[in-house]
């Protein structure tokens, strides 16, 4: 059997969407984003298609399982602030529940959003007595109210859109559709490519259309032991349903790495398209972000470690200097349970076993948070110098 990642990209693209139906939801999504879109090619503004969170795999048709990873959209409800800021209008696709742009500030604070309240006194002249107006506590009014006036200008400037997903699948069908309602936008049209994307998946065709069922492991189970095909459960769809206990095992494909589909096929011409690596091996990390940018001709890969991704991170790049460093500096490092500051810089100098000199760090102080300056501030404005040379050049041959 072909598997889809030794298809060529056209096949597979045909193969992988003809797996599933198209979310309920995708013509309204694709309603939305074509206003959207319209308004801003009229108004010749700039578009990033920010995709943020996880995806998750359903392991079975009426989902009862999934597999799901990490990621709660921080980089991304992150970024698409700062983009905001920097004169970009925002679509927004991201894992249902996961964090969003403004709200972000609260929804993922260490106190419940209800500590940021007060009920206070009602007047005089109040209605109930004891009901008394609520209002933000004195010691986060200013911080409130310069998020809020932020996200009130970007809602009331119809600047930000947010479309939800949940799988894997989903994600697949949001991204080709707004893709495609991008291309009047032409350069003006970027891709941030923030979601941590599942890359393995069952298909449908092969996917339990009931929940798997299970129940209680044998005593004298013995886990060490060889296990026989009769004490296997797949999960997909058999024409008897497991009598007794067995092991579930899951026989996953590789997602399609349909960024070729982006770049080549889906995407406006001249725009320009983002994408993230992220590892835990600092032996790996550019060689990764190297041949990714290779494979898929795009323009920016920006790799990561996992134990510093809040402190730096590497813009990949087609053009000299190839590999550029980004470093919020240590006096405004946030703090971080999972960071491990020894690990800074660690990727960079494991390049070709020799130390590296140390790159110079972006210093600026104008966006800081109680914990520090957020690194998307530094990752932004740099990546919108490249996105302005790339319309300049587009400009210029034309």
């Amino acid at each position: 059997m072909t598997l889809l990642g030794d298809m060529e990209p056209a096949e597979a693209e045909s193969v992988y969407f003809n797996e599933y139906p198209p979310p309920k939801s995708l013509p309204k999504h694709e309603a939305l984003a074509r206003a959207f879109i319209d308004l801003h090619v009229e108004d010749k503004r700039r578009v990033v298609l920010v995709t943020s969170g996880g995806t998750t795999v359903p392991l079975e048709a009426q989902t009862v399982r999934f597999i799901d990873n990490f990621s709660a959209g921080t980089r991304g409800a992150t970024s698409a602030e700062y983009f905001l800021q920097q004169g970009y209008a925002v679509i927004f696709l991201h894992r249902q529940y996961s964090l969003l742009p403004y709200s972000r500030h609260y929804s993922h604070s260490t106190n419940c959003f209800l500590d940021f309240m007060d009920e206070a006194s009602p007047s005089a002249d109040s209605p109930n007595q004891n009901h008394g107006p609520i209002q933000v506590r004195s010691e986060y009014q200013d911080e409130m109210r310069d998020v809020l006036r932020k996200y009130r200008y970007a809602k009331q400037n119809n600047r930000l859109l947010l479309l939800p997903f949940t799988t894997v699948a989903e994600y697949m069908f949001e991204l080709r559709a707004m893709a495609k309602l991008m291309r009047p936008l032409g350069p003006n049209a970027l891709f941030y490519l923030a979601a941590a994307v599942s890359d393995f998946f069952i298909p449908r065709s092969r996917m339990a259309e009931h929940k798997i069922q299970s129940s209680e492991l044998p005593a004298n189970l013995d886990n060490s032991s060889a296990i026989g095909s009769q004490e296997i459960y797949t999960g997909e769809n058999e024409v008897q349903p497991p009598k007794s206990q067995k092991k579930l095992v899951v026989n996953l494909d590789p997602v399609p790495k349909f960024l070729h589909r982006l770049v080549d096929g889906w995407a406006p011409d001249g725009s320009m398209v983002v994408s993230f690596k992220l590892e835990t091996d600092p032996s790996l990390l550019v060689y990764k972000a190297r041949t990714a940018l290779q494979r898929y001709s795009h323009h920016l890969v920006i790799g990561n470690l996992l134990s510093t991704r809040k402190w730096e991170v590497v813009f990949i790049t087609p053009d000299p200097p190839h590999e550029r460093w980004i470093r919020v500096p240590k006096a405004r490092r946030s703090k971080s349970i999972s960071g491990v500051e020894d690990q800074v810089g660690l990727a960079e100098i494991q390049k070709g076993g020799q130390q590296q000199p140390q790159p110079q760090e972006v210093a600026d102080y104008s966006d800081e948070t109680r914990d520090g300056i957020e690194i998307e501030s530094l990752i932004i404005p740099e990546l919108v110098k490249l996105h302005d040379k790339m319309i300049e050049k587009k400009t210029q041959k034309e």
